[in-house]
C-alpha cells in the first residue's frame, strides 16, 4: 500500500451548475454554457498540481433521455475546450443510476454516496484529506464530507436556494474562480 504522501491532491467538481451553466439534463455540446471564470480556476487547479476530477450525478442516462456515448462525447468536447486554454480535466466519472428509473436502483456512485470518489481514488491515487469537494448541491457537500475531503459550496447552479439549508459552518463563496482562490490561499 502507497503511503500517504505519495498520494495525490484532488479538487473534485460537480459538473452542472458548478462548471457550466445548470441546464436539466444536459448531453449536447451546443448546449454546454461555461460559468464565468471555470475555464480560469480549472487552469488554476492544474497549475497548483491538483488532479481536477468531475464527479456528475447523470440520472437522464436513467431516465432514456440520452445514452453513455452521449456523455462520453459531452466529456471529450469540454476538454478540447479546454485545451485551447491549456487545461484539462484529469477524470470523469458519473453516475448513470436514479432511485425512480431504469434496472439499478440502489448503487454506490450516486451522490450523495462516494462510488464516484472512491473509484477515482483507486484510479488516480488521491488521497482525500489533501483534497475538496466543490459543488452547487447540498449532496455535493455530503459526498464531499463522507469521503473525507473539505468542501465549498457555489452559489451558482442550484447553489443560491441550497445554500439557505446548508449547515452553519459551510464554506459557501460566489463561483468556481473564487472557490479555487479561497482553496489556494
Amino acid at each position: 500500500m502507497a503511503e500517504a504522501s505519495s498520494k495525490k491532491k484532488a479538487v473534485f467538481l460537480d459538473r452542472d451548475g458548478t462548471i457550466n451553466v445548470e441546464k436539466n439534463y444536459l448531453y449536447q455540446p451546443g448546449e454546454w454554457e461555461w460559468i464565468a471564470g471555470a475555464i480560469d480556476a480549472i487552469k488554476l487547479l492544474n497549475d497548483n498540481n491538483f488532479l481536477v476530477v468531475v464527479v456528475s450525478n447523470q440520472s437522464g442516462i436513467a431516465r432514456k433521455m440520452y445514452g453513455h456515448d452521449d456523455v462520453h462525447l459531452l466529456h471529450e468536447w469540454v476538454s478540447q475546450e479546454l485545451a485551447k486554454s491549456d487545461a484539462w480535466i484529469d477524470g470523469y466519472y458519473y453516475c448513470p443510476h436514479h432511485p425512480d428509473f431504469g434496472a439499478v436502483r440502489d448503487c454506490d456512485c450516486r451522490k450523495p454516496k462516494i462510488g464516484m470518489f472512491t473509484k477515482a481514488a483507486a484510479d488516480l491515487d488521491i488521497a482525500f484529506n489533501q483534497s475538496w469537494m466543490i459543488g452547487d448541491k447540498i449532496i455535493d457537500m455530503d459526498a464531499g464530507r463522507s469521503a473525507g475531503t473539505s468542501t465549498i459550496m457555489v452559489l451558482t447552479g442550484h447553489g443560491t436556494i441550497e445554500a439557505k439549508t446548508a449547515s452553519s459552518d459551510q464554506l459557501v463563496v460566489p463561483d468556481l474562480l473564487q472557490a479555487v482562490r479561497v482553496l489556494l490561499s
